[in-house]
């Protein structure tokens, strides 16, 4: 429990630790319990009629009037999609967590850095504790949200809604909405993990570290670069 409050002001002494006895379920079983406390939340506060017209409206299509009274007839409703989102985002969770274990797991074997998968798995869990702070700020959001308010209005950690407020049709929109900036410090976080464990320079730790978020977020500028 005491790696909560150091993973943010004694890091390098958490991974040290971590790399003698790594741990991974409580960082993880955290960020999965607050995803699915928050997704639940908002589901059940939001204005349904409202998000539902949202939706359709974001979908881009051209819809006559009757085609979007049959959308909504066959679209479930927020409550509906409340638990179902509950369910599902865990799962991603733990699905991208495994992933990234397998890349810093290849990343030691490339690197001759030896790593084992729990080591993999404690370093993604533990480098991801501050976007708990996103998903707090999130919880605390809808408590104060309108009902007609967007989920990715309350995420103000992102660069939007944070700096910029970009329309839905924006090139640079899906960008901005999705970059968490506190992403910036689980990279840094994971490139003192890397350097403690593997003895290595800060190249070769910001290098493993940098690489996840240089390959969806080259790939999403790039995608909006067409775009623009």
């Amino acid at each position: 429990m005491s790696h909560l409050i150091n993973i943010f002001v004694e890091p390098g002494k958490v991974f040290a630790e971590l790399k003698e006895k790594p741990t991974f379920l409580l960082p993880l079983l955290l960020m999965m319990a607050l995803t699915a406390a928050m997704t639940l939340l908002y589901f059940n506060k939001v204005d349904g009629e409202w998000l539902t017209n949202h939706q359709l409206t974001m979908s881009g299509s051209e819809m006559s009037a009757a085609e979007i009274e049959q959308a909504k007839k066959v679209m479930p409703s927020a409550k509906v999609m409340g638990i179902v989102g509950a369910i599902f985002a865990p799962i991603f969770i733990v699905i991208v967590t495994l992933v990234m274990g397998l890349y810093y797991l290849a990343a030691g074997k490339i690197t001759g850095t030896a790593v084992s998968f729990k080591q993999a798995l404690s370093l993604v869990t533990w480098s991801g504790v501050p976007a708990l702070l996103s998903l707090v700020v999130a919880i605390v959001g809808i408590f104060m949200m309108a009902p007609q308010s967007t989920l990715e209005s309350l995420m103000l950690t992102n660069v939007d809604p944070l700096i910029v407020q970009l329309p839905y049709d924006h090139a640079w929109s899906s960008f901005a909405k999705n970059f968490n900036l506190l992403s910036l410090w689980s990279v840094a976080l994971v490139a003192i993990g890397w350097r403690n464990w593997g003895r290595t320079g800060w190249g070769q730790a910001l290098t493993v570290a940098l690489i996840p978020t240089l390959v969806i977020f080259g790939g999403m500028a790039a995608w909006a670069l067409m775009k623009s």
